[in-house]
């Protein structure tokens, strides 16, 4: 499992890449159950009204939640691209510059580190 991690406008988004051998979620509008790379993450768009209100770069905005993205890849790399282009593209439409977004690649988030 890899979570992409994008940081900018003092917040994050963060989606999940279920890699070959491991059971990525089931539910309507999930990808091919064989695909061996599956990214799940949120999309979200700025609203006049309603949605929930969050401070992002410096003003607050209304932002609305589409259900999650789900694509299926047949090699990391490529799902690795899709997925730093969906995070950069979610804080786009939120006005921040695509540039401006930090992105960080966590492996194995599960795995307990070993103590020193």
């Amino acid at each position: 499992m890899l979570l992409v991690r994008g940081h900018a406008g003092g917040t994050a988004l963060t989606g999940t890449i279920y890699e070959r051998g491991e059971r990525s979620p089931t539910f309507e509008g999930a990808p091919d159950e064989g695909a061996p790379y599956v990214w799940i993450c949120d999309e979200f768009y700025e609203v006049e009204s309603g949605g929930q209100l969050q401070r992002i770069d410096g003003r607050e905005r209304r932002v609305a939640f589409e259900a999650p993205t789900t694509r299926g890849f047949d090699t990391r790399e490529a799902a690795l691209e899709a997925a730093e282009e969906h995070v950069r593209t979610q804080f786009a439409r939120l006005g921040l510059a695509e540039t401006d977004v930090e992105i960080e690649i966590i492996e194995n988030p599960d795995r307990e580190e070993p103590e020193p």
